[in-house]
């Protein structure tokens, strides 16, 4: 096995094979932190390049790309709260506040280095384990699959602040919006309101864009200021950037058991990093001592999504490479790479191919490395858009979320689903609802029923006395009962500070929201009647205990409203918010007038397209909103035209929406 390492090492850092890697990354750095593209996108796009290359020099070259993506995913995430993948929604929930407090170049020290150490720690889990993870993958069937994603269901818990109650009922609520669409069974369709456009079910990142990107983007519309909370004067760069690398040295142990959680996440098929981070982040606010600061810019909350779904690819690339079973859908494409390059996952890759096996792992460690001190070298650049003006910043912000989520399905339904969950986002944040186990039970919810149906098939009920369910059971129930008695010190002891959305917020908006949660969940209850036993049984299995946890929501609220009295609203924060007859505070106006401007861009694209209405869009905004001077909006309207065609018309072509009035 020596020698296959050395002879891997060898082919790795040969030429034309290093050349590949380095060309990879640049690629992977400009996919990862554009907002709607993916690792699995430039997968996609760079496949077919591979076609003449020699075995190490295209796994080299897709690997390297694959693997700096969710390093360089957090660019975005961090400096202006939208995640550019999947795999850093977590990184937002402190990574952004951290860089609202004039802590990005701090971020950024601690996501680029305990990414680094995450991949190459990922990277040598895979090099080292194949021979013996085979056991452990073939204990996992479907039964284990579905206690799994309830497993990581409970833990949602731990990101609902002081309201474990809240946490639970909305990820009932993100499983419910996992079943729109057509069932996996049999092919009736379920929840689609009579649209075509929901048969295939909701897109994940409109979704994800709308719930937690829209909400930003209203609050610095609304302020009119920087990202900054701090001023520039106040901010050191350097000296930042090395205390992030700091903070992944103090927190070691979290970063070396988040490593292990993507690591462990990424030998079981079909997960990947999309829930490797959430899984990480919720253990590191369960596992921590102080959450007074989680969701509030804690580094910690950066370093454990951040090394789990860098070190997940290594686990993904297990299954792959020594079974065929793809770890991810990344990884389902590279299976391709096999397939061009002839070669056959299994014992060929462990026996006669061992030293390309190995060339893989040096890959991911190489990349990692690299993509990180690049990025490192950039920070202070990086860092100066937290202190550009808002209505400067804004309209190219909103403009990548746009685009973002327009590349998810190149559907106008895909920005109707970004408003739709942007009000929605922004109604649980000013609620008091978390917004993190929606998407949790969304992305869980499609794996969870596909392994309750065939476990039901196969099993029976006896599924439920497997060794490794009634272990994964035991594990539920400790963690749960750890996050209620956590929470329940937490809401006893009156000066622990606010953690997350859920513990502040206008108690009549939590209210109005908890009684809307139940009318969904009960129509969804009422309607899954109309199909048959097999095509309701998840969505009932869910919807009956969500909706008893509502109902509790909608007691707790109204009882929060007697005691503090009918008269006194508690705003977000504390500060009281105005809902009289005569209109809305100045905050809610000039939040609706946010939204109308989104609607005008989908109004105009409906008539002219997208390369008219995007630019007009950053230019009137600017000169309207901003009040800035022609030039300047007619520069950067004209600079958002030559972005839109150079990246999404030639370098990644994209299927725009057909125009009315134009051809």
């Amino acid at each position: 096995m020596l020698e296959s390492a050395v002879a891997g090492l060898i082919a790795a850092v040969q030429w034309p094979a290093v050349g590949y890697l380095f060309l990879g990354i640049a690629l992977g750095i400009y996919f990862g932190a554009v907002p709607g593209l993916s690792g699995l996108t430039g997968m996609a796009i760079l496949l077919p390049f591979t076609f003449g290359m020699d075995p190490v020099s295209a796994f080299s070259f897709l690997l390297g790309m694959y693997a700096v993506t969710t390093t360089s995913d957090s660019i975005t995430a961090i400096l202006i709260g939208v995640p550019a993948g999947a795999a850093a929604q977590a990184t937002v929930l402190d990574g952004y506040p951290m860089a609202k407090r004039g802590e990005a170049a701090r971020a950024f020290g601690a996501a680029f280095t305990c990414s680094a150490i995450g991949g190459v720690l990922g990277g040598l889990f895979m090099g080292l384990s194949i021979p013996i993870v085979q056991p452990l993958v073939l204990s996992f069937a479907k039964p284990e699959f579905f206690m799994l994603g309830l497993l990581g269901l409970t833990m949602v818990g731990s990101l609902s602040g002081r309201s474990v109650l809240k946490g639970l009922t909305v990820a009932g609520l993100g499983l419910l919006l996992s079943q729109i669409g057509y069932a996996e069974q049999i092919a009736i369709p379920r929840y689609w309101m009579n649209s075509i456009y929901l048969l295939d079910g909701l897109p994940l990142v409109p979704v994800v864009l709308g719930l937690f990107s829209l909400p930003e983007l209203v609050a610095l519309a609304v302020s009119n200021r920087s990202i900054s909370d701090v001023p520039r004067e106040k901010i050191s760069g350097g000296s930042g950037i090395w205390l992030g690398v700091k903070d992944c040295f103090i927190h070691w142990w979290l970063l070396l058991r988040s490593a292990v959680i993507g690591m462990y996440i990424g030998i079981l098929p079909a997960l990947g990093p999309t829930i490797a981070d959430w899984v990480a982040y919720g253990h590191a606010v369960q596992s921590a001592k102080d959450k007074s600061q989680f969701g509030k810019g804690d580094v910690r909350g950066v370093i454990a999504p951040e090394t789990a779904n860098n070190s997940v690819k290594g686990g993904d690339l297990v299954p792959t490479v020594a079974f065929g079973i793809p770890g991810s859908a990344g990884m389902a494409i590279l299976l391709g790479a096999f397939l061009i390059q002839g070669l056959t996952p299994g014992p060929e890759m462990l026996t006669t191919k061992l030293h390309i096996t190995f060339s893989m792992m040096w890959t991911l460690i190489f990349a990692n490395i690299i993509g990180a001190v690049l990025l490192m070298a950039w920070t202070n650049q990086l860092q100066k858009i937290i202190f550009v003006p808002a209505n400067l910043i804004l309209p190219g912000i909103t403009f990548f979320v746009l685009i973002g989520a327009w590349t998810a399905g190149n559907n106008i339904g895909d920005w109707i689903t970004l408003l739709v969950f942007g009000v929605i986002g922004l109604v649980m944040k000013k609620a008091g609802w978390p917004r993190a186990p929606l998407i949790l039970g969304f992305i869980l919810g499609r794996i969870m029923e596909n392994s309750l149906h065939i476990s039901m098939a196969a099993y029976g009920m006896s599924w439920i006395f497997r060794p490794i369910c009634i272990g994964i059971a035991i594990a539920i129930v400790v963690t749960l009962a750890y996050a209620i008695r956590s929470h329940m010190r937490m809401k006893a002891d009156k000066t622990t500070v606010d953690v997350t959305d859920a513990d502040a917020g206008n108690d009549r908006l939590s209210l109005g929201f908890a009684v809307a949660v139940c009318l969904v969940l009960a129509y969804a209850i009422v309607a899954s009647f109309a199909w048959p036993p097999t095509v309701r049984l998840f969505p009932l299995a869910f919807s009956i205990p969500a909706i008893i946890l509502a109902a509790f929501a909608v007691f707790v609220d109204w009882r929060s409203i007697r005691l503090v009295g009918a008269g006194a609203v508690a705003g977000v924060a504390g500060t009281p918010t105005t809902f009289g007859l005569g209109g809305l505070s100045q905050e809610w106006r000039r939040t609706f007038y946010f939204f109308g401007w989104l609607l005008g861009v989908i109004a105009v694209t409906v008539l002219l397209g997208q390369h008219v209405a995007l630019p007009l869009f950053i230019a009137l905004y600017l000169m309207v909103w901003g009040k800035y001077r022609w030039p300047l909006a007619l520069g950067y309207a004209a600079a958002g035209l030559v972005l839109l065609v150079v990246l999404f018309d030639y370098m990644s072509p994209t299927t725009w929406y057909p125009a009315i009035l134009l051809p």
